[in-house]
């Protein structure tokens, strides 16, 4: 039941990408490359986060599609940098070569910087087009915070800042809330607000995602280490490999593997408040922390 749900849910926000990417101007090479990122794979977890708390809370979905696409965008944007030689220097992203490999490195850049621009000039648009303008405002302001100096770029500094250093518990927590959290939050909360949600429900829901956030980020971490490249469609062993500072390198991976539990029963706990319209959330938050890719 539940991987129908999801699946129902990611086929409706794909539908929405591909008719926000139909794009018919020039260059056109500039289009492929951000279609083929957007593209590759992944599991549009941010989306539909931002659709299923629209839901929750009693609102359109169709109201939040818009701005569960363009955070899809934000978070491809985000992607496509990371794997350049500058930052992690990847060759492969969702099992595939990764855009600078196909596109080449000036293009990547163009292409990151056009999807990071292209998801606001579509959130404008929607709140231009919207009765429920107020609302829109707000929920970009959510996306815009997490996206930059203050959540997702702060967080990617304080990452490569902190490569083959011994950082505290604070500083890794830090990193991990900005650069991976802030976005999931922001995916969260955009989605309560455009449902209507009042400041406690927003208030709620925002600490929920905070959980899950983090617990995604430690998931990754341990999959880095414990995880088939086969599966995630990337390399492993890759944080130990460039120096990088993760929750199994600072704890250890069984005090990693527990503190994913201990996150997840906590966001559940506070979906027990929204009764059995929160079912679905509930299983969604299981598959995040439970996934092996």
């Amino acid at each position: 039941m539940f991987d129908d749900i999801l699946m129902e849910k990611i086929e409706y926000i794909n539908n929405g990408l591909n008719k926000l990417l139909d794009i018919d101007d020039k260059p056109e090479i500039l289009y492929d490359a951000m279609r083929y990122s957007v593209f590759a794979g992944g599991k549009r977890l941010r989306p539909v986060l931002c659709i299923s708390s629209c839901e929750l809370v009693g609102g359109d979905r169709d109201d939040a599609l818009p701005v569960a696409c363009a955070i899809e965008f934000i978070h491809t944007y985000s992607l496509i940098h990371d794997d350049l030689p500058a930052m992690d220097n990847d060759d492969l992203r969702r099992g595939k070569p990764t855009n600078h490999k196909v596109y080449g490195e000036a293009l990547a850049i163009l292409a990151g910087d056009a999807l990071l621009n292209y998801g606001f000039e579509v959130l404008i648009h929607h709140a231009l087009d919207s009765a429920n303008c107020q609302n829109i405002l707000r929920a970009i302001e959510e996306i815009a915070h997490a996206a930059g100096c203050h959540g997702m770029i702060g967080g990617q500094v304080v990452d490569l800042l902190s490569e083959n250093k011994n950082i505290t518990e604070e500083e890794l927590k830090f990193m991990h809330d900005h650069k991976t959290g802030a976005l999931i939050k922001a995916s969260v909360v955009a989605g309560a607000i455009m449902g209507g949600a009042d400041d406690e429900t927003i208030k709620k829901l925002s600490d929920y995602a905070e959980y899950i956030g983090l617990a995604f980020q430690i998931k990754d971490d341990i999959l880095d280490v414990l995880g088939d490249e086969s599966k995630l469609g990337k390399n492993v062993k890759s944080d130990s490999e460039n120096g990088k500072s993760t929750f199994v390198s600072v704890f250890g991976l069984q005090r990693s593997i527990s503190l994913v539990k201990e996150l997840t029963a906590s966001a559940i706990r506070i979906l027990d408040d929204f009764g059995e319209k929160s079912e679905f959330l509930k299983s969604l938050t299981k598959y995040m922390a439970d996934r092996d890719s």
